[in-house]
């Protein structure tokens, strides 16, 4: 000892747990939804992955190069942007729209708002909603499955929720192909048993809390019933469990709270059923999620304890 007394600010607790760590983690959890999507609609599902991830990794080398900022893509949150965004797109759309989304999602999205940990809204969702409101027929053409194998006459078809909302219930997949993942819709979204064994994996390693995966998809559940809906086809419909586990979990956009993460979910289970039933559009996950996102500050305003002895407008400040 040279007898100098160190003085910091706070936090003085370490912890070996980094970015590239719990992004490495979810790209893991990530993996056994990517490998349904390639069985389900083909090499193509990889190819669109790989651009989208490309594109995500660029933009972000780029903007930080532009803006005269340190490098951030070897945390590798630019590649779960990707890989999520990716997981949103039909297998049919054009490589260079799904390129267009990951500059969308960085650029616009993240990195103009000062990067990872400083963006209002979830990048990939953001980024979706832009391309569905700009690409709307190329966002909304639905391949059937298998059908890269030439084993179905139809290579368009219409997804789960879309049939339900037209009264067609007598094509709608069982429960069965609907958990396996044989149905239309995006890559990641139709293998709910992939998407749980990511979700394990990631409550395992305590990447993230089930809280709000289990609130969201019970909110929908009980929601659904209450409104005459088929509970367990609304659940395992659309992108609710890609949502719930991966996107509403997101640490920079969701409450930091145990109270905030249960208020947060039900607040996107309740938006997810009224549009789904009422609104115009047959789905309302990525809609929900970026509205909580929004409301989340406020979400950690009224859920955050107060310092003993502080209450009223001292506690706001």
């Amino acid at each position: 000892m040279d007898g100098k007394l160190i003085v910091s600010s706070s936090p003085h607790i370490s912890s070996p747990v980094k970015t590239k760590n719990i992004m490495l983690d979810v790209i893991i959890a990530l993996i056994p939804a990517l490998i349904a999507s390639v069985y389900y609609f083909g090499p193509r599902a990889l190819v669109v992955v790989c651009v989208t991830v490309a594109s995500c990794v660029i933009s972000e080398y780029i903007s930080r190069k532009v803006m005269k900022r340190p490098q951030t893509i070897g945390d590798l949150s630019a590649v779960v942007t990707g890989i999520l965004l990716a997981f949103n797109y039909p297998v049919g759309l054009p490589l260079w729209i799904a390129a267009i989304g990951g500059v969308v999602a960085i650029v616009m999205v993240k990195q103009m708002f000062g990067g990872l940990g400083h963006n209002f809204a979830n990048p990939a969702i953001t980024a979706r909603i832009i391309l569905m409101t700009s690409f709307a027929l190329r966002m909304t053409t639905w391949v059937a499955p298998f059908a890269w194998r030439g084993t179905v006459d139809a290579t368009s078809t219409a997804t789960p929720l879309a049939l339900m909302a037209s009264g067609n219930t007598e094509a709608l997949p069982t429960y069965l192909q609907m958990f396996l993942g044989e149905r239309a819709g995006t890559l990641g979204e139709t293998c709910i048993v992939a998407l749980l064994i990511g979700g394990i994996y990631m409550v395992a390693k305590k990447v993230i809390s089930p809280i709000i995966p289990v609130c969201y998809i019970a909110t929908v559940f009980v929601f659904s019933a209450i409104l005459g809906q088929d509970p367990v086809m609304q659940i395992l419909s659309g992108g609710l469990f890609l949502g719930a586990i991966f996107m509403a979990t997101d640490y920079v956009t969701s409450p930091i709270t145990n109270k905030g993460k249960v208020i947060y979910a039900i607040g996107c289970g309740l938006i997810t059923v009224m549009i789904r039933v009422f609104g115009s559009l047959p789905e309302g996950v990525s809609f929900s999620i970026l509205l909580m996102n929004i409301l989340t500050p406020h979400i950690e305003n009224l859920t955050t304890p107060k310092s003993f002895g502080v209450t009223g407008k001292e506690a706001s400040k």
